[in-house]
């Protein structure tokens, strides 16, 4: 597919924690014709998505392998700590990674953060999912770092979370193939960058409209010389009845 096609289709791929329900309602205000379909995608396959053509373009977490990838950094999300309500973390307004030295902290396979050295003290087994490292801390079992959006998006009555001073960010970015930026792929940055409808790439192009001629310099546009008619009798000055019944001059006697 080149950039000039137009596909019938938009396929939106997004890894977890990502809600991408404001853009997509834009899309559909603004392209009704065009169906856009959502993808859930993990983090870790999310790359391999677009680069395999499963979807035109995708929301997943940085860093990626941008060799054949473009992305656009959207905004940084707070990373925290998940606990029991009852657990000493949930009576401060922030912690840092020295305040879980004496806790397990569990580091779930498909964690996304980057930690030169991740804090607390390790399970005896990774669990598989952060949905699966969630459940056992409300079993007691440990603490969890994380995304705030993933806390949120895994959010239970029995749990709190709290901000992290110290720990490294997750930053959502806008991915598509840098091959395949496509007049579509296009529309979708525009509104994911805020353009409005009328801006150039908020809406599909259209014809250039002739341009204008200047009106002529020397027509009917310029003024007329000092003590010339312009409509009105220079005698007169208003160009009246008067003006109309001027005849010869009459001979002296």
């Amino acid at each position: 597919m080149t950039g000039s096609e137009v596909s019938p289709s938009f396929r939106l791929a997004y890894v977890p924690g990502v809600t991408p329900s404001k853009w997509v309602r834009i899309w559909n205000e603004r392209l009704p014709d065009v169906p856009l379909t959502l993808i859930p995608v993990s983090a870790a396959e999310a790359s391999d998505v677009l680069r395999g053509g499963g979807a035109d373009a995708g929301f997943l977490r940085l860093p990626i392998d941008r060799t054949d990838l473009s992305a656009i950094p959207l905004y940084t999300e707070t990373t925290v700590v998940v606990v029991p309500k009852d657990h000493l973390v949930a009576a401060a307004d922030e912690v840092s990674a020295e305040d879980l030295a004496d806790d397990i902290v569990l580091h779930p396979l498909d964690d996304t953060l980057d930690w030169e050295r991740r804090p607390g003290r390790p399970a005896n087994e990774r669990p598989a999912t952060t949905a699966d490292a969630v459940e056992l801390v409300a079993a007691g079992v440990g603490l969890l770092v994380v995304p705030q959006s993933l806390a949120r998006l895994h959010h239970r009555k029995d749990l709190t979370y709290r901000p992290v001073s110290d720990a490294p960010e997750s930053r959502i970015a806008l991915s598509w193939p840098e091959d395949e930026t496509t007049e579509l792929v296009e529309q979708f940055i525009g509104i994911v960058r805020g353009r409005t409808v009328n801006s150039s790439r908020g809406r599909p192009p259209t014809p250039p409209q002739p341009k204008r001629k200047r009106p002529d310099a020397g027509g009917a546009q310029r003024k007329p010389a000092t003590g010339k008619s312009a409509g009105k009798n220079p005698r007169s000055g208003s160009g009246g009845p008067k003006a109309g019944k001027r005849g010869k001059p009459r001979r002296r006697p």
